[in-house]
């Protein structure tokens, strides 16, 4: 059990500083990298950052080079609305959870006047950030999930073991294996646990504009399995329409989309619910890695706003 008296009075002494240099953001990728898995969601938003942007992001530090806290949030010139949690979303990796602490008790590091979630793969997340947020009155909602992952040798392995299969599929079938696009989104969103309303169709329009996905599309062109990949570069929304289960649709998917990111070297990285008993069969038979560490996310709400979000 963490002393959070002791915790508070943990302070930054120098300015935090927003690291917006070209040259040390690819430092920092290649530090974080010798931090996994528990640094694997803000390395994803890094690497993001490093090709392109495409979410708009920055990276937050207690100090620099010799950092213990490490914050990617989005970028406060960026558009936002402060109902829309899925996209004002942050990433949190420390070695020391005093200095997050510290990070979190700075000014302007977090906007907490918006609903918004925090994501880490770090056991004393959930507790430092209750801490702080029940200090300015925000309400803290965790889910925590099974994290996994593909190394490069095993996807290599796991995907020579199926390409026959994949192999058959694209030879006889008049269906399709290729891409999302955003005139899907409206499926996805009615199909996903956490979606079903209009922040989250248009957050998923957006990651399907700026990050890899794989689909399988029947004759007609609809899609009938599909997995995608948000902003911290992390695979998720894996869903495949009931009437089309058990054909291997979702494993030809998830190997596509990992090939993917693999080539562009990124992670290959996902989350399972505990009881998603069918999914968790589905990655143990791809030889996917559970990792030690367990992903979280918090959903951190206002009084202001406690009525008006879905969550």
């Amino acid at each position: 059990m963490y002393n959070f008296k002791f915790l508070i009075k943990y302070r930054i002494t120098e300015k935090m500083p927003v690291l917006n240099c070209f040259s040390k953001l690819w430092t920092l990728e290649k530090l974080l990298k010798s931090h996994f898995p528990e640094s694997l969601k803000v390395y994803g938003a890094v690497m993001n950052i490093n090709r392109g942007n495409p979410f708009q992001k920055e990276v937050i530090l207690d100090s620099w080079p010799d950092f213990k806290a490490v914050i990617t949030r989005r970028q406060k010139e960026a558009e936002t609305d402060n109902l829309d949690h899925y996209t004002n979303a942050y990433a949190v990796f420390y070695k020391d959870v005093r200095a997050y602490q510290g990070l979190l008790e700075e000014r302007d590091v977090i906007n907490w006047d918006q609903v918004f979630q925090i994501q880490g793969l770090q056991s004393e997340l959930y507790a430092v950030s209750k801490a702080v947020a029940a200090s300015k009155q925000l309400d803290v909602k965790l889910t925590s999930s099974k994290a996994v992952c593909f190394s490069g040798p095993t996807l290599t392995d796991t995907r020579s073991m199926y390409a026959n299969q994949i192999s058959a599929f694209r030879m006889s079938s008049s269906w399709e294996l290729t891409y999302l696009s955003v005139g899907d989104a409206d499926l996805l969103n009615r199909t996903w646990s956490r979606g079903g309303n209009e922040r989250c169709l248009r957050y998923i329009a957006n990651l399907i504009s700026c990050f890899p996905s794989v689909c399988v599309r029947d004759n007609k062109g609809n899609p009938v399995s599909w997995c995608i990949t948000d902003q911290f570069a992390t695979m998720c929304h894996s869903y495949t329409m009931p009437e089309y289960r058990r054909k291997g649709y979702s494993r030809l998917v998830i190997l596509t989309l990992a090939e993917k990111l693999q080539s562009r070297g990124f992670p290959i990285q996902g989350n399972v619910f505990d009881d998603n008993v069918a999914s968790i069969s589905l990655l143990k038979g791809v030889h996917v890695k559970f990792l030690p560490c367990r992903f979280h996310r918090l959903i951190l709400t206002p009084a202001a706003f406690s009525r008006e979000v879905p969550l």
